[in-house]
C-alpha cells in the first residue's frame, strides 16, 4: 500500500483508483448488457447468463474492494450514520455545498443500495427458471416453490435496479446543475478539482496498486465459479 497522492495539475486531487473507475463503467454496461441479452438473447440465454455471472464477479469484487482496497473506496470510509446523513440533507436543502473526497454520507448508502440490489438481482437468477427451456446453474439445490419465488424476484428485480439508476441519475444531475459539482469527469478520470475535496484529505490517501485489484477479482470471481459449479460434480 503507498501514500502517492501526487495530483495531475496543480489544481487536481487524485480521489479513485483505476479499479473503483473500471467497476463503476463495467458495472454499468453489465446492467444494460443484461436487458439487452434478455431481450434479444438466444432461447436458451447462454449470453444473458454469462453476462450475469460477469455481473455477479463484479459485485463480489466491489464487496471485497470496500474492504481491502485504496481508502476513498472503502466502505468505513464513505458510509455514515443517520444523524449525519439526515444533517447532510438539511444542509442540501440549506443550499450549502459540503465537500467530500468521494461519495457524500447520501451518496455512500446508495452505492449500498445499488450493490445489495443487483447481488439479490444475480443470485435471484441463479436459481430461476422459466419452466420451459432456461434454469439456472443452481436450481437443482432447492425446491420448486422456492425456484418460483426467485424467478419472480429475478424478472421484477430489474426493474428496482432501473429505479435505483434512474434515482443515481437524478443526483448526479442535480449536483452538475445546483451545486456545480460534476460527479461524472471523476469517475472517468479519477481526479476532481482541488477546491472540491477538504484540505485535510489533499494527501494521506491510501491506494492499493492494480495488481491488488486484479488479485481481489480473480479471487472472486473463482469462487463464483466454485459456487457455481463444485454442486456438480
Amino acid at each position: 500500500m503507498a501514500h502517492d497522492n501526487r495530483p495531475a495539475t496543480l489544481t487536481s486531487i487524485r480521489v479513485w483508483d483505476p479499479a473503483t473507475r473500471l467497476f463503476h463503467w463495467l458495472l454499468v454496461a453489465g446492467i444494460i448488457n443484461a436487458w439487452l441479452t434478455w431481450k434479444y438473447s438466444d432461447p436458451l440465454m447462454r449470453w444473458h447468463m454469462w453476462n450475469g455471472y460477469g455481473v455477479l464477479s463484479l459485485i463480489l469484487f466491489r464487496i471485497a474492494w470496500g474492504v481491502f482496497g485504496s481508502s476513498s473506496s472503502r466502505f468505513r470510509d464513505f458510509l455514515r450514520g443517520p444523524r449525519v446523513v439526515l444533517e447532510y440533507l438539511r444542509g442540501m436543502m440549506r443550499g450549502e455545498c459540503d465537500r467530500h473526497l468521494g461519495h457524500n454520507p447520501l451518496g455512500g448508502w446508495s452505492v449500498v443500495a445499488m450493490l445489495v440490489g443487483v447481488l439479490v438481482q444475480g443470485v435471484a437468477g441463479l436459481f430461476a427458471s422459466d419452466d420451459i427451456m432456461v434454469e439456472g446453474p443452481l436450481t437443482f439445490l432447492v425446491s420448486g416453490g422456492v425456484i418460483s419465488q426467485l424467478s419472480s424476484i429475478h424478472r421484477s428485480g430489474y426493474y428496482l435496479i432501473g429505479g435505483l439508476v434512474a434515482l443515481h441519475l437524478l443526483a448526479v444531475a442535480y449536483h452538475w446543475v445546483v451545486k456545480k459539482d460534476n460527479l461524472i469527469l471523476p469517475m472517468i478520470t479519477g481526479h476532481k478539482h482541488s477546491d472540491q475535496v477538504p484540505a485535510a484529505l489533499h494527501s494521506g490517501i491510501l491506494w492499493r496498486s492494480g495488481w491488488s485489484a486484479l488479485l481481489t477479482w480473480v479471487m472472486m470471481a473463482g469462487l463464483l465459479w466454485t459456487i457455481i459449479n463444485v454442486w456438480h460434480w
